[in-house]
């Protein structure tokens, strides 16, 4: 998981001091804001702009620009609890910059985020509502754009929705006494009739809607549910609608090694995590124990996301964990995710059927079992058939060993991907005979996918995406359109 350069909060400066140092334009919108905000403001600045010196005629009675007229002093910063540097002098702009850190006070420098302990997002304000957007500094304008598209996605009337269901709050908490509970009913209600009665402006019809179906709501276990989610193959892109749907309404969610990063992050923030993860020799929780622990924390009442790499019906294991489900009459959903054959094969621009080279595809684990790969090698090496095989880093050597052994040529196409379809996704290609030794040389880990048939042969011409770094033919080069 990445690290964020900044962390995003929201500050309450309501009837507190915050200092501007500068009198701008660019002075006056941070103005402004902190204005929005409900904020005492005190101006340091020899000279105003004709906006500041607007605002300083027409601010509101109760709120309040002091202006001083002199250059910026240390003395200055008194009881801020918050300081904003907008003049177009570097040097007092370091100056406050440093001083206000010195003294821990929170200071923001315009268009230099090397001085900044806090930067300034592009907002959306929907009272009481808000979505900041923030670049972190690096592209203020990128922001902007962004928050215009979110703009057109978010109507006024979220104000008018949250302040309408923040009247229920402390009637459904009272009402629902488990949490989970109360978080069910609030989804249903603002996704449901009564959003839709606010968005049409007919408030008082939403209020008794909303009175009702508390009425109606018993405060019981909540009934319990798992999903079990295919994430696909790594790049979140890849995940279907009702995956994300279901990612933001779980309470708890069980992931598995094979789930990327990226995608654990888009489950909703406040939910548990249980990482339930498999290596070869080095299970963190048996398989066992996984649909034990599944069939508990739903009968615990929790909405239970079960996420694994790729798809949870191919090599996954899914079938077992429902079937325990089904037997202890645990409700459950069935989501597919983009299997690692298909991620891999077209992340690499490997088709796995072509009329030219394989009319047949065939999925294969390669799996070590007591030392050897158990697998029909008969039916494999047949011609005009692409061959996946999940899990056989460990095993390439033999696979391709037996594979040659029972009739393919040595010099059948091969390939092997790592990291599919990400950006740290790495291809080689070769032989039966020369993949070995490739794969060793390169140090590739898991999680790979190996491909056997002559549809690798098209792997150089149709290679489209371009991560970081590609391998071709055991060496790295750089990708076409790289930097």
């Amino acid at each position: 998981m990445e690290q964020m350069d900044f962390l995003p909060i929201f500050v309450n400066v309501k009837n507190r001091n915050c200092l501007v140092v500068g009198g701008g334009e660019v002075a006056a919108r941070k103005i402004a804001l902190l204005f929005r905000a409900g904020a005492q403001v005190t101006v340091i600045a020899p000279e105003l702009c004709t906006e500041l010196k607007e605002q300083l005629c027409e601010q509101p009675s109760q709120r309040t620009i002091i202006h001083r007229a002199e250059a910026f002093r240390p003395a200055h910063l008194g009881d801020a609890v918050l300081v904003i540097a907008a003049t177009d002098e570097p040097a007092v702009n370091r100056e406050v910059s440093e001083t206000a850190m010195q003294l821990r006070i929170p200071v923001n420098v315009v268009d230099n985020p090397d001085l900044c302990s806090f930067i300034m997002p592009s907002i959306i304000d929907r009272s009481p509502i808000l979505v900041a957007v923030s670049s972190g500094g690096t592209s203020p304008v990128l922001a902007r754009l962004l928050r215009a598209r979110l703009e057109t996605m978010i109507p006024a009337a979220y104000g008018r929705l949250a302040a309408s269901a923040a009247s229920f709050r402390e009637r459904v908490k009272l009402h629902f006494s488990h949490p989970v509970k109360r978080r069910i009913f609030w989804e249903r209600a603002l996704q449901g009739p009564f959003a839709e009665m606010i968005f049409a402006g007919r408030e008082q019809a939403a209020q008794d809607y909303l009175e009702r179906s508390l009425e109606s709501e018993a405060d019981d276990m909540p009934q319990g549910e798992v999903y079990l989610v295919g994430a696909g193959p790594g790049d979140p892109e890849l995940l279907t609608f009702r995956a994300m749907r279901l990612m933001q309404q779980a309470d708890v969610v069980v992931y598995d090694r094979l789930v990327s990063p990226a995608i654990l992050d888009m489950v909703r923030r406040d939910a548990s995590r249980i990482y339930a993860g498999k290596e070869r020799n080095h299970h963190v929780m048996p398989q066992e124990s996984i649909n034990e622990l599944l069939v508990r924390l739903a009968k615990e009442g929790k909405r239970v996301l079960r996420l694994k790499g790729g798809d949870p019906f191919i090599f996954g294991r899914g079938g077992e964990e429902i079937e325990t489900l089904s037997g202890q009459g645990i409700p459950f959903q069935v989501v597919p995710g983009i299997t690692a054959a298909s991620g891999a094969a077209s992340y690499a621009g490997i088709p796995l059927t072509h009329r030219d080279y394989a009319q047949s595809c065939i999925f294969v684990t390669g799996h070590l079992k007591d030392g050897s790969v158990d697998l029909d090698w008969q039916m494999l090496a047949r011609p005009n058939q692409t061959i996946v095989i999940y899990m056989g880093l460990l095993g390439l050597s033999v696979l391709c060993r037996q594979l040659i052994a029972h009739g393919l040529s040595a010099s059948t196409p091969a390939a092997i991907v790592q990291q599919a379809s990400t950006h740290n996704q790495r291809v080689l290609t070769g032989t039966l005979e020369t993949l070995p030794k490739l794969t060793a040389s390169a140090n590739l880990t898991p999680p790979t996918l190996i491909i056997v048939g002559e549809v690798v042969k098209l792997h150089r011409s149709l290679a489209w995406f371009e991560p970081e770094s590609d391998l071709h033919a055991g060496g790295p080069i750089m990708s076409k359109n790289s930097p």
